[in-house]
Formats: structure tokens, C-alpha cells, sequence
């Protein structure tokens, strides 16, 4: 049940959090199987996205028996993520106004074992030729190396590349891969690509970000909301939709998902 389904989330969308728990029901076919057994990091905001919002790891208490729970280590102790199985989950999460829940590159029972490796690219600024470069050269190195890649949209600036794995290999060898990959594609373009993490320091240059594969590390879950104005998901798209142009950032929104997923179905489902 969700509690207080009037309570507006996007005040200038008039998106209730109602609208936010039907959204993550209508997704959940497509949805779920990518986030099943992934620890979930909530970013909450009990009064909407006008107020600034808080990130919860730990569910210790106030969570129903039913909601599975995985603990894992941290610097000063533990932790308890709550894991999402079930479309029960995922109302669960919505009803804690969680606009946009974060998942780990692994899953429990294994979470030491990523299944996934995660480069986010994050543009300084607006400038599209710029991103879809990227993107493709990204694609373009991955291929180098017989990896296939599977794009998403973040919901916010840039764009998550994708690179399923077999859960062999450690975090440790998944970052530094991630981190050599990304390295090489700043020596390829260094005027348009850096791995300087603070803004001050990129000079306007897109941010090849990898730092999403180290050990407890997340990313937004796939067809998860993105707390900006007009609720926009971080969606899977093609490449075809990348290189013209067709596909944006913030294409994909609240309550155009469900016609995008009528019309081409998940786009991920292969990744799987």
C-alpha cells in the first residue's frame, strides 16, 4: 500500500508519488531482471525534488519481515542493503519516495563477483556532438577488445555504457580494466575526454567515469527516474538511435516509457 499516494514529487510536472509507484509497476517486467539480488542504495526525497534529497544504504529498521536484505562489509562495520525481487520491491522502494534507486555492479548471494562493468560518461555541458563522439568511440574501443556493448541513457547528461561479464573476475580486476580502458580513450581524444573527477579541473571535456566498478560502487538502475524536472529515466536505447541523433540524454520520461517499451520492448534483454 502506498501511503500518502498525493504527496507531489515533481511539483512542476504534477507527478505524485502515486504516479512514481504505478510507473516502477507498469516497468517491472522489464525492469526487474536486471536489478534482482543487486544491493540498492535509495536517493530519497520525503518532501520532492524542490528539496534536496538524501541517499540511505543502510535498512535496519522501519523495513517489512518480507523485504530481503544482504549484509555487507564496510570500512567501519556493516551494512544492510534491502534487495528488490519482486514488484512488491520495488512499490516498497517508491513508498520510502525513492525517486531513483541505485544498484551495485553485483548481486547476492556473490557480491564480490560483478556481473556487469559500468563506463559513465559525464558531459560538463549541452554540447551533443561532443557526447555522441564519445559514446561511439567508446563503443568503437570496447569492440576493439570483442566486447559488446549495450548503451542507456542516464537520465541526466550523459550516457552509461554497458559490458556484460561472467562473474569470474574480482572488483579489482573489473576496476582496472575499466580504469585502463578509460585512459586510453582520454589518450585517443584528450581535448574532449579527461578522468579528472572534479569539475573545476575537466576544462569543459567529458568525464570518463569507471569509478562505477569499484567494490560497493553504483550505478542508476536500468528504467530508473531521475530527480530532475520532468521525470526523466535513465533507459536503454541502440546504438543506431546514438550515432543519429535520434535518442537524447532525457529522451525517455516518466510517462513515456511505457509506450517506448509497447513499441520496441527492452532493449537490454539481450545484455541478460
Amino acid at each position: 500500500m502506498i501511503t500518502h499516494p498525493e504527496k507531489v514529487l515533481f511539483p512542476d510536472d504534477a507527478i505524485t508519488k502515486g504516479d512514481l509507484a504505478s510507473y516502477y509497476e507498469m516497468v517491472a517486467p522489464a525492469m526487474l531482471p536486471h536489478i534482482a539480488g543487486r544491493p540498492v542504495t535509495m536517493e530519497r526525497f520525503h518532501r520532492g525534488i524542490g528539496e534536496k534529497g538524501f541517499f540511505q544504504k543502510n535498512v535496519v529498521k522501519g523495513f517489512p519481515a518480507w523485504l530481503e536484505r544482504v549484509e555487507v562489509g564496510k570500512k567501519d562495520g556493516l551494512v544492510h542493503h534491502p534487495i528488490v525481487r519482486d514488484v512488491r520491491g520495488l512499490l516498497w522502494l517508491a513508498n520510502q519516495n525513492c525517486i531513483t534507486p541505485h544498484v551495485w555492479t553485483s548481486r547476492a548471494p556473490n557480491v564480490d563477483a560483478p556481473d556487469i562493468c559500468i563506463f559513465d560518461l559525464d558531459p560538463a555541458d549541452d554540447n551533443w556532438h561532443r557526447l555522441r563522439s564519445a559514446a561511439l568511440l567508446l563503443r568503437d574501443a570496447l569492440a576493439e577488445h570483442g566486447l559488446t556493448s549495450w548503451v542507456k541513457t542516464t537520465g541526466s547528461k550523459g550516457f552509461h555504457i554497458a559490458i556484460p561479464l561472467d562473474g569470474d573476475a574480482s572488483y579489482g580486476a573489473v576496476a582496472r580494466f575499466a580504469h585502463r580502458l578509460g585512459e586510453e580513450l582520454v589518450r585517443r581524444d584528450p581535448v574532449n575526454l579527461t578522468r579528472e573527477f572534479y569539475k573545476t579541473d575537466r576544462g569543459g571535456r567529458i568525464l570518463v567515469d569507471t569509478g562505477r566498478n569499484e567494490y560497493s560502487a553504483t550505478f542508476a538502475a536500468v528504467y530508473a527516474v531521475h530527480q530532475r524536472p520532468g521525470a526523466p529515466v535513465s533507459a536503454p536505447c541502440t546504438w543506431a538511435e546514438v550515432e543519429d541523433g535520434s535518442v537524447m540524454p532525457t529522451s525517455f520520461m516518466l510517462r513515456n516509457v511505457g509506450e517506448r517499451l509497447a513499441k520496441v520492448g527492452d532493449l537490454w534483454s539481450g545484455l541478460l
